[in-house]
């Protein structure tokens, strides 16, 4: 669709292809894309779902809102236009930050979203278009393009131009190997200025947590730092953490091989790893027990314990929370040697076993 920025038809489309081409070319000179160890079905999802989603997605969503709001809803057309750009760009921005802030959430909370989510954290390293890996069907129930189609109806459309170019270059910047914000955590000078900064939008470091394969290194957290734009939604919300450092793995834990097809066109096309939640037919299936298990446990060492209760690594979590409400817990062992750990997932004294399983009637 044609908009008007500045006086300049279609600028935000050339904005947010500089942001491409910025980083793409920072990325470049520095070598990550040199190093970048992605396979060839890594590169057709991730430029391949930028295309589909920038030139037939969102036109089609907005051309949709368009239709449906000159036919029901004519006289409320434009009633927008009336009022300054950025009167209207703030509670746009807004509230397209807060409804992605809960459909991502979602997203890792109820098992269909998630698996539609799925291929944006199955990538092993970061990059600028890993931002649109994500199945196709993702992004038509994503509810923040739709709110762009409404705000474009309602006379926006200059909001709109000017605000997926802000929210981009954020979004972009925040998936990019280049971590611009490193150099203010390493300076006791700059790390004040940075501190107020990440307050507000969301920074390489915060996103980058968010992409750690788990909790084990103390730094990673794929079950926080849901927010997009902002990261004020993540602090009112209780999901924020702030490690001011960047995760040492990527992915999945429960890593599977799943072709480009099967990623992006879930559930039209299912994967044909056995292994992959995108597999046909494919369900967790429960490990918890009535009795605790015995481990063997090292002193200063961290540990990821199970509280879903489908790990297939018991009573250590292997990845199988995603999808549900569930989160595993972290804990740093005190002392060397055995201990017993809780595989009822009843316990209060967790992750060791309190006998709650006596209780349990089988």
């Amino acid at each position: 669709m044609k908009h008007t920025l500045f006086g300049i038809d279609n600028l935000d489309v050339y904005l947010v292809l500089g942001v491409l081409v910025f980083f793409g070319l920072v990325e470049t000179i520095s070598g990550q894309l040199r190093r970048s160890k992605r396979s060839p079905s890594d590169w057709i999802q991730e430029v391949g779902s930028f295309l589909v989603l920038s030139t037939v997605i969102k036109p089609l969503i907005v051309i949709s809102v368009l239709l449906i709001g000159n036919t029901f809803f004519s006289a409320s057309a434009n009633i927008l236009s009336e009022y300054t750009l950025f009167l209207v760009l703030i509670p746009y921005l807004l509230m397209d930050d807060l409804l992605q802030y809960w459909y991502h959430r979602s997203a890792h909370e109820y098992p269909f979203l998630w698996k539609l989510h799925r291929a944006h954290h199955q990538a092993e390293e970061m990059g600028f278009f890993v931002s649109y890996r994500n199945a196709g069907l993702y992004y038509l129930l994503m509810p923040n393009i739709w709110w762009i189609g409404w705000i474009t109806f309602l006379g926006g459309g200059k909001a709109v131009a000017l605000g997926l170019v802000l929210k981009q270059a954020i979004i972009i910047s925040s998936h990019s190997t280049i971590k611009w914000d490193k150099p203010f955590y390493n300076s006791k000078w700059l790390r004040p200025i940075i501190q107020v900064i990440e307050r507000i939008i969301v920074t390489p470091a915060f996103h980058h947590a968010h992409h750690g394969k788990s909790k084990i290194d103390a730094v990673s957290d794929p079950n926080s730092n849901f927010g997009n734009m902002f990261s004020i939604w993540d602090q009112l919300f209780g999901t924020a953490v702030y490690s001011h450092q960047f995760p040492s793995e990527y992915g999945l834990q429960r890593a599977s091989n799943d072709h480009w097809s099967a990623a992006y066109l879930y559930p039209l096309i299912t994967s044909k790893d056995e292994r992959s939640e995108l597999a046909k037919g494919f369900t967790h299936q429960k490990t918890v027990r009535n009795e605790p298990i015995m481990v063997e446990l090292e002193k200063g060492e961290n540990y990821l314990y199970c509280r879903c209760g489908c790990s297939q690594t018991q009573p250590f979590c292997d990845g199988s929370h995603h999808g549900t409400k569930h989160t595993p817990m972290l804990f740093e062992a005190k002392r060397t040697g055995p201990a017993k750990l809780c595989n009822c997932k009843k316990t209060k004294t967790g992750p060791f076993c309190d006998h709650s399983h006596l209780g349990i009637k089988s």
